[in-house]
């Protein structure tokens, strides 16, 4: 067999274990966030309007990585679900922040204990967790540039 095409072998591509791996992951968290009847995605969210509180659609989508076109759907969600309000800027209308709710702060509370329950998914040791971590972050701060 001709050794040129080696390269398109799927043992031989870092995207895939990669691409594998994270679907592993947040499948773990399915069953957790089926309990507070809402996706990985609308989970991710959350966690940074927990922490911001208030937050523009633009900023949201940078910190997780997705395009609004992403993002508006998971919005639209959490604030059927009473989670988030979505507000236009009176000073420019193409701006729009979200905002927690009393109910979306409630349901903080329910969700605190799922980073303990998912820590010991990955049979990483603590170390290898952090290399990890640092890896991919790494891989998330390239622009995929040389």
């Amino acid at each position: 067999m001709d050794k040129k095409y080696d390269v398109l072998k799927l043992e031989n591509q870092l995207c895939f274990p990669l691409y594998a791996a994270a679907r592993e992951v947040v499948k773990r968290y399915r069953p957790y966030l089926d309990e507070l009847d809402i996706t990985y995605t609308q989970y991710i969210t959350m966690m940074v309007i927990w922490e911001e509180k208030e937050i523009t659609v633009k900023a949201l989508g940078e910190k997780l990585f997705l395009d609004s076109g992403t993002l508006t759907p998971v919005l639209k969600s959490l604030e059927a679900k009473g989670y988030v309000v979505r507000e236009r800027s009176l000073i420019d209308e193409r701006s729009v922040s979200v905002k927690i709710t009393t109910k979306g702060e409630k349901l903080r509370d329910k969700a605190v204990d799922i980073p303990l329950k998912i820590a010991g998914c990955t049979n990483l040791t603590a170390e290898e967790g952090v290399q990890l971590y640092n890896i991919l972050y790494k891989i998330l701060a390239s622009d995929g540039k040389e």
